[in-house]
């Protein structure tokens, strides 16, 4: 049974003192107002995961996750941080692929499906993001290549590994363009997504993995867009640094 997941991308955003105040805020508002049991994952800068972890002592409604990690163990990559690193801090999320990491900073799915072993390795859950550009949707290749990203990166995993990702969708064209994907496009990717991974892995293994939406989720349109059938939650960027916003966005999974 996959599980329904809401994820904050905090980004290179906040002070110290800045992401305290608002973790203390989420945590309050999720007592206080959140049902059900969907997962809350907080994923901070690297300098603020301890503390957050730290912060949050027992509540299990939240976990804290990292944007990032090496494709490497360990070793002389100065201002890298490996995977083993983050387990070493009871941290058990860590996002891979992001598109700002894909397009600023080159990664590829060859260097990506090694930064997912070493995740998978160090018995953490990667979040691996795929999503097309603005010109592949408009091309109409976005399909294809979104099916190439998940082939690339993941579908070297055996059937039992691969069910221990999170995958979350990322329309690049709709996040700070203006543009927004509607509740049927996610719906439809997110599909195609499952189909593709039912065709690798077979209908059971797909059904069991979660994928998240991740295109510019709001209050407003979070309810929706997260009851189609095939979306089990969103990443969310900029709302997550607004309490009441990123609240809001789990009510509605």
């Amino acid at each position: 049974m996959r599980s329904k997941i809401v994820a904050g991308n905090w980004k290179m955003n906040k002070s110290l003192e800045e992401a305290k105040a608002l973790t203390s805020e989420i945590m309050a508002m999720v007592a206080d107002e959140v049902k059900g049991d969907t997962k809350i994952v907080l994923c901070t800068p690297f300098p603020y995961l301890l503390s957050t972890k730290n912060q949050l002592g027992t509540n299990s409604r939240i976990e804290v996750g990292a944007q990032n990690c090496s494709e490497h163990d360990s070793g002389a990559y100065t201002g890298e941080t490996s995977a083993s690193m983050i387990k070493s801090i009871g941290i058990p999320y860590v996002i891979i692929g992001h598109s700002e990491r894909r397009q600023y900073f080159g990664e590829d799915g060859k260097l990506l499906a090694k930064k997912v072993d070493k995740v998978l390795a160090s018995e953490l859950t990667p979040i691996f993001c795929c999503g097309e550009p603005l010109e592949i949707r408009e091309a109409g290749t976005h399909e294809a290549l979104v099916k190439k990203q998940v082939e690339e990166s993941l579908f070297h995993l055996t059937a039992k590994a691969v069910q221990k990702v999170v995958i979350a969708y990322e329309p690049v064209w709709a996040i700070g363009t203006g543009k927004t994907a509607t509740s049927q496009q996610a719906q439809d990717m997110h599909a195609v997504i499952r189909t593709y991974l039912a065709e690798r892995y077979g209908k059971e293994v797909a059904e069991n993995i979660s994928i998240l939406y991740g295109g510019s989720v709001k209050p407003d349109n979070a309810r929706e867009i997260f009851s189609c059938p095939d979306v089990d939650g969103g990443l969310v960027g900029g709302a997550s640094l607004k309490s009441r916003d990123f609240v809001d966005i789990i009510k509605g999974a």
